[in-house]
C-alpha cells in the first residue's frame, strides 16, 4: 500500500498576494518602529538618572541625522498606526446608545479624531508655551 503525504498549503510569501494584507501587514510592522522608540525614550531616562552630562550627551546624539529620520519614520509609524486604530474601534467595541438612538460608526471615528487632535494641541500648548 501506498504512503499518503500529507497536504501542506506554502505559507511563504501569503501576505503579498492581496493588498489588504499587505497594508496589515505594514500595520503591524509599525509596532516595531513605536517599540524601538519606547526603548530610546527609555535609555533617555536612564540617561537622566545617570547624570547631566550623560543625559546631555543623549541628547547631542539625537542630533545625528541618522536619528532625526528614525524620528520622521517613528512618527509616521505612530500615526498610521493611530489612524488605523482609530478607523477599526467600532468594529472592536461593543455598540454604544445615547439614549434609544444608536451611535453611528462614523460619529465614533470622528469623536476620536477630535479627541486626538484637542490632546496633541494641549501637548503643544503645555511644552511650547511652559
Amino acid at each position: 500500500m501506498a504512503v499518503r503525504r500529507p497536504y501542506v498549503r506554502p505559507m511563504a510569501g501569503w501576505w503579498r498576494r492581496n493588498p489588504f494584507y499587505i497594508f496589515y501587514m505594514l500595520r503591524e510592522a509599525t509596532s516595531v518602529f513605536v517599540a524601538l522608540y519606547a526603548l530610546q525614550l527609555l535609555y533617555g531616562l536612564y540617561t537622566l538618572a545617570v547624570g547631566e552630562a550623560a543625559f546631555d550627551a543623549w541628547l547631542v546624539s539625537l542630533r545625528h541625522p541618522l536619528f532625526l529620520v528614525f524620528h520622521g519614520v517613528a512618527l509616521a509609524a505612530a500615526l498610521l498606526h493611530a489612524f488605523t486604530w482609530f478607523n477599526v474601534a467600532p468594529k472592536a467595541m461593543p455598540v454604544l446608545y445615547l439614549g434609544s438612538h444608536r451611535v453611528a460608526d462614523r460619529t465614533l471615528v470622528w469623536a476620536q479624531y477630535l479627541i486626538f487632535a484637542v490632546i496633541s494641541v494641549a501637548i503643544l500648548g503645555v511644552v511650547l508655551g511652559g
